[in-house]
């Protein structure tokens, strides 16, 4: 959950309402207009109530999202899920949730408020554990929805008294150091606050007027200024005429460099720097060299949002501005601007692609993930989305989000069906994320389509591309043969027509086929071009991770174990650089493979419960869809629960699942069998908690009799016998049967040995 930037002001009666109504609704709508404080009070409410949720609160911002189609990812992104092999964003959502107590909350639905009334109907009915708390300006209509009207806030009573009152003493000392009400002046602000209707923005963005105006001036100001915006409108609500009053004051006050580029900022869905705001904002009328003093006035007006390096509009203003810019004629110009900047920041990412700043650049791409977004829909709406959506395929790859690559790169195919250079590489990251997805017959298809297209232009490197594309889709689904086939010659063509990247990624997909194939030397041996320090000075995230996670296979079909857990750490490692979601969470099941190859189940059980929280592990259409990766999951699965004991096991997994994602891969990278701030096994003081049966198999134990000997006295089978074992060992917390023996023997010898003072008895 994000941070307050400002203290809290009242709102006691709201947050208590809220708690209650929790306790009884799955789904809470706060209602009420814009600036009236809706997601402020949300994210007070449920910092308040997290306790009760046993799997915590996700917060999804939607107000930079606009296509309601996306709005699943959207949801999946907020969970931390990475994509899932052959599953719909939704339903790996609805698969997650199922079993989940955990509280989710919507903030602003109200542009996309059918798709979210939609959504939550289905998440309700699917997982009982789960509750919603949305924000919006009008309900969201679903059956079971519990609606609390969000007002602004309490205003003065005379000259005493009120939040909106309190709101406002505060934000003017912030505005002005040393700043009180005093008896003169407390008349005057409680004045104001009622001519604002108590809307908390509306009372922020006048407090900070007083860095210009003395509260009397501004006093008798704000009556004059409503008068003359207001021209006699009448809005649909009072308090929506009386916001949108006072931000347009505030836009009266602004000079006209501070006016021209509040308009302009308009354009970003999301956050964004000074770089992209001389980028996209700037021209002859507003120099780039001049943006610096409107941008800081605008934050002195509280207009712009200052957060660290970056800056943000709150959604009303930007609407504002947005209503300004179509205004001034400029909303077009500004779109193909913003467009162009992120076409420019994601070829700047393809080019270092093998480079040591592809994990920066990713992470740094992060920051603008609205704004792509936006671009995206901005290039879609001009009917241009191809360049677009072909340029993203590094970002997208790198962060393991095939889902939302498949979406734009499907729209943006069906807008241009003409072969043409560009669509031929759409092509093929549209059939490399269908193959990211275990959609193998759509990854085959598309690489047919790229082939025809290749082929119409006569590109021998784009036919190539087209050969690795088959050649991958054919390893994923497990056909190694045809896939080594395609990408031995694939590989052969890139070398003579491909660039350095096309080379490495089919020198990888090669490596990748041969491991899935189970052709461990050929696979060492390609793979070993890309990881050994022969293969040049390449230190990027994403090829060396994904050749030392396949190299982690190959070694483990070896039963070269060591090797194995040596390249699953470094996968990890070079994975996390770049927070690649899906190629962490398949890298992580595949240490905890390894992990099992050892014999360190409970190191194991841990590693693979963290990935259930993202990734449902049980899942077979799970490791990317290939046979060997769900056959190696499985069988790991298998040995695990054998030795653990099925209790033990699914106990584990829920403990992993509770570790937060840095200390994850914390615990994966090291050689520990427990995460440091967990226990290593709950410690009963006795043998209290077993049963009836387990304490007999406990007491022969401590006889020093074998399992099979266990299993002849007690007439079960050995493998009941073994069964027996690993649960008292789980229950107890032991990983010896010696201690099992010294327990009970201990007990045995205290329930014999005579207390302190009481009289000796003889044996009989």
């Amino acid at each position: 959950m994000p941070a307050e930037l400002t203290s809290f002001v009242g709102r006691a009666g709201e947050l208590a309402t809220i708690r209650e109504m929790l306790g009884q609704a799955r789904l809470l709508t706060l209602v009420g207009p814009g600036g009236v404080g809706k997601s402020r009070l949300a994210l007070r409410a449920v910092a308040d109530a997290a306790d009760g949720f046993p799997d915590g609160v996700r917060l999804a911002e939607l107000s930079g999202l606009k296509d309601p189609d996306l709005l699943p990812g959207v949801i999946a992104d907020a969970l931390g899920l990475p994509a899932r092999a052959g599953m719909s964003p939704v339903d790996s959502v609805v698969e997650h949730l199922a079993g989940a107590g955990l509280l989710l909350v919507l903030d602003t639905c109200e542009h996309l408020v059918d798709a979210c009334a939609l959504l939550a109907d289905l998440l309700l009915s699917q997982a009982p554990g789960l509750k919603i708390l949305a924000t919006s300006r009008q309900a969201l209509d679903v059956p079971g929805e519990y609606v609390l009207p969000v007002t602004p806030l309490g205003l003065p009573e005379g000259d005493e008294g009120g939040d909106a009152l309190d709101l406002f003493e505060q934000r003017a000392a912030v505005a002005v150091p040393g700043f009180t009400l005093t008896d003169g002046r407390r008349a005057l602000a409680a004045a104001l606050c009622r001519r604002l209707d108590g809307i908390p923005l509306a009372i922020e963005l006048t407090a900070v007027r007083l860095r210009a105006l003395p509260l009397e001036q501004l006093a008798a100001r704000i009556d004059d200024s409503f008068a003359i915006l207001n021209g006699g409108r009448k809005a649909v609500l009072p308090r929506h005429q009386t916001l949108r009053t006072t931000i347009g004051w505030s836009h009266e006050l602004c000079s006209p460099p501070e006016r021209l580029l509040w308009a302009r900022l308009s354009v970003f869905a999301g956050s964004f720097d000074l770089a992209a705001v001389e980028s996209v904002c700037t021209d002859p009328r507003l120099p780039v060299d001049d943006v610096v003093d409107p941008l800081i006035g605008l934050v002195d007006k509280s207009v712009v949002v200052r957060l660290d390096s970056r800056y943000q509009l709150l959604d009303t203003i930007r609407e504002f501005g947005a209503d300004w810019l179509a205004e001034l004629d400029e909303t077009a110009a500004l779109r193909h601007r913003l467009t162009t900047y992120c076409r420019s920041r994601l070829r700047r990412l393809e080019e270092r692609f093998l480079g040591p700043d592809q994990a920066r650049l990713h992470r740094a791409l992060r920051t603008e993930h609205d704004n792509l977004r936006a671009a995206l829909e901005y290039a879609q709406a001009d009917g241009d989305l191809l360049p677009m959506a072909a340029q993203m395929w590094p970002y997208w790859l790198c962060g393991g989000q095939p889902a939302e690559a498949t979406h734009w790169l499907e729209l943006a195919l069906a807008q241009h069906r003409e072969a043409t250079p560009e669509r031929v590489r759409a092509l093929q990251w549209a059939s490399t994320f269908a193959a990211l997805q275990g959609d193998h017959a759509r990854a085959t298809g598309l690489a047919h389509e790229m082939r025809q297209q290749a082929g119409q232009l006569a590109d021998p490197r784009l036919t190539a591309l087209a050969r690795l594309c088959a050649g991958q889709a054919a390893a994923f689904r497990g056909a190694c043969d045809e896939a080594v086939a395609d990408l031995s010659v694939a590989l052969d063509e890139l070398r003579a027509t491909g660039t350095e990247l096309d080379v490495a990624l089919a020198t990888l997909r090669l490596g990748m086929a041969y491991a899935l194939g189970g052709r461990t030397d050929a696979a060492l041996t390609v793979l070993g071009e890309l990881t050994e320090p022969a293969g040049g000075d390449r230190t990027d995230s994403y090829v060396q991770g994904c050749a030392h996670g396949y190299l982690t296979v190959a070694h483990l079909a070896a039963g070269a174990v060591e090797e194995a857990a040596r390249t699953g750490r470094r996968a990890v490692e070079l994975h996390d650089l770049r927070d690649g979601v899906l190629d962490l969470a398949v890298t992580l099941d595949a240490v905890a493979w390894t992990a099992v190859a050892q014999g360190r189940h409970r190191r194991a059980a841990l590693i693979l419960g963290g990935v259930d929280a993202p990734y449902d592990l049980l899942d077979r259409r799970r490791a990317l869809g290939n046979p060997l990766l769900t056959r190696l999951h499985e069988q790991a699965l298998r040995t695990a629960g054998d030795a653990l004991g099925g209790t033990e096991l699914e106990r584990l997994r829920r403990q992993g699942a509770r570790l937060p994602r840095e200390q994850l891969v914390a615990f994966a990278l090291s050689d520990e069998d427990m995460p440091p701030d967990l226990p290593a096994r709950p410690r009963p003081s006795g043998s209290d908690g077993l049963t009836r049966r387990e304490r007999e198999v406990a007491t022969l134990i401590a006889k020093g009799m074998t399992n099979r000997e266990i299993a002849q006295d007690l007439v079960i089978s050995k493998r009941t016998a073994d069964a027996h074992v690993e649960h008292i060992l789980a229950k107890l917390g032991f990983s010896s049967r010696s201690q099992i023996a010294a327990l009970i023997s201990g007990e045995n010898h205290q329930s014999t040995t005579p207390a302190v003072g009481s009289p000796v008895r003889p044996r009989l």
